[in-house]
């Protein structure tokens, strides 16, 4: 039985989804879940393309025990240096350098022979490993790279130091069949191949690239690179809770496993989805709401009967065992932090008393408190670190026959500012007086509202995607009164849209 390594790039290649951005505090959440979650490396994020990225990857570096913690770099000095800045603290450090291979790219993008982009990724390599013992290479748009050209960097890099030679299909151009092959003829050809780990990162822009890296497992790779949900830009990437579950149930078949907890699949999931603000699809193998419904009279007769007549997964083994909580108003706050700490959320003082703050007020108007919702108001309580713009109050006034208004009242940093507007509905009216204030000239492209648990005291849940020029963001907000939710949502898109505007994006697709 191979154990596969599961490495995590939620925090780069996931965070490059449009308006998925997420602040230093957020990565550092999502981090110290992924190392819960049992991943073995975690790409913090591409340390040299802005300011927040640095710091992200520094401080996940110093603070998040267990998984390897990697920075990307492009093979550029410049690039590798601020990796190992970042990472020097970390007690176990990866640098994962890049360069293309395809003649498409070489041709079109670097302008640049074959010779010169060989030479250029052993010269960083070498460098790279003159930093750190770990370092890992892509050959970017690997799929669509002549094959005898693959095999020749491959070798080189491997000889210069690389201990991990990861395959990118970049565009997500690949057939399982012909991917399998590609790591077979890999394994085959290049010589010293038995002195690094193969690896794969898939893209899903024709729906395969659970199938791929699967494909590449049965052909020798012993690390997949995924994200939770699956998420990335464009299509996103393969998605890890569905390759790894593949793995454990058919064990047979792969004679492969992980070393991954499953049963923090979920927990991992939602967290994602609450702080990059990208909903789960119900339908979403492993993790959808709809993962392990059943409607069809035959099915529900036979699992009635037996489980295992229509469920190949247990729902518990990735997390949803569901516990109701008893946290009420009465509930104190030992109680609180025992129940965020069996959650899995390690928080500091300052942060618990936050959280525990928002639980009270929420606790006032809800005679019981889910997990589902315990976890929302500490994602949101992080997605708000931060922010420059701070709603402060908010009323509304609407009815039939009457002109709905809202007077909003938020914290600038020039101090608080209040304004009135009036709109199609309450909630146009309150998003009327937050573009006043904030001076805000993006368009809303997405509105979503949903219950996070059942009841008509359900903590509401709003997502906002907001487009400025070329950049888009999305924001979360959540409270049992929707407006003001969706109050929260607006904001929080504003100030993602301030943070990120200007930041540069470049990075392995």
């Amino acid at each position: 039985m191979r154990t596969i390594r599961i490495f995590d790039t939620t925090l780069r290649d996931g965070e490059q989804s449009p308006g998925a951005s997420m602040n230093v505090d957020e990565k550092l959440l999502v981090a110290r879940q992924l190392a819960r979650l049992g991943v073995d490396i975690i790409e913090a994020g591409f340390a040299f393309s802005s300011k927040g990225d640095f710091e992200a990857v520094r401080r996940i570096a110093e603070e998040v025990d267990g998984p390897v913690i990697c920075s990307l770099a492009r093979a550029r000095e410049g690039d590798i240096r601020a990796a190992w800045d970042a990472l020097r603290n970390a007690p176990r450090k990866r640098i994962h350098t890049f360069h293309s291979t395809s003649d498409i790219h070489l041709q079109y993008q670097y302008r640049i022979s074959r010779d010169e982009a060989l030479k250029r990724s052993v010269e960083m390599v070498r460098f790279a490993r003159s930093l750190v013992d770990d370092v890992e290479f892509s050959p970017m748009d690997a799929t669509r790279t002549d094959v005898d050209f693959l095999c020749e960097v491959t070798q080189a890099v491997i000889e210069a130091g690389a201990g991990t030679v990861n395959i990118p299909d970049t565009v997500g151009y690949t057939i399982p069949e012909e991917f399998g092959r590609l790591f077979k003829t890999l394994r085959t050809r290049v010589s010293n191949i038995d002195k690094a780990v193969l690896s794969m990162h898939c893209h899903n822009d024709l729906g395969l690239a659970v199938s791929n890296a699967l494909s590449a497992v049965l052909n020798g790779a012993g690390q997949v690179e995924c994200t939770i949900n699956g998420i990335g830009e464009r299509a996103g990437n393969c998605s890890m809770e569905e390759v790894v579950m593949a793995l454990r149930t058919r064990t047979d078949f792969f004679e492969a496993d992980t070393n991954i907890t499953t049963t923090e699949f979920l927990r991992t999931s939602r967290l994602v989805s609450k702080i990059t603000g990208i909903p789960v699809q119900p339908n979403k193998a492993i993790v959808g709401d709809n993962a392990f419904a059943h409607e069809a009279g035959i099915h529900t007769d036979g699992l009635l009967k037996e489980r295992t007549t229509y469920e190949i997964i247990r729902p518990e083994s990735v997390g949803f065992s569901r516990i109701h909580i008893v946290l009420g108003k009465h509930s104190g706050r030992h109680a609180f932090k025992s129940r965020l700490a069996e959650l899995g959320y390690t928080l500091s003082d300052e942060e618990i008393d936050r959280a525990f703050e928002r639980f009270k007020e929420l606790a006032d108007r809800k005679k019981e408190v889910y997990d589902e919702e315990l976890e929302t108001l500490v994602s949101d309580g992080v997605s708000r670190t931060g922010q420059v713009y701070r709603l402060e109050d908010l009323s509304v006034s609407s009815g039939m026959g009457r002109t709905p208004e809202a007077r909003v009242r938020i914290l600038t940093p020039s101090g608080p500012e209040e304004k009135k507007a009036t709109g199609d509905g309450p909630v146009d009216a309150a998003y009327r007086a937050i573009a006043e204030i904030t001076k805000t000239q993006s368009k809303l492209q997405k509105f979503e509202v949903k219950a996070i648990t059942g009841g008509t005291d359900a903590l509401g849940e709003v997502t906002v995607v907001l487009e400025q020029g070329e950049v888009t963001a999305r924001g979360h907000g959540a409270d049992t009164d929707i407006i003001v939710a969706a109050a929260k949502a607006y904001l929080s898109a504003i100030n993602r849209l301030r943070a990120t505007a200007g930041e540069s994006g470049t990075g392995m697709p």
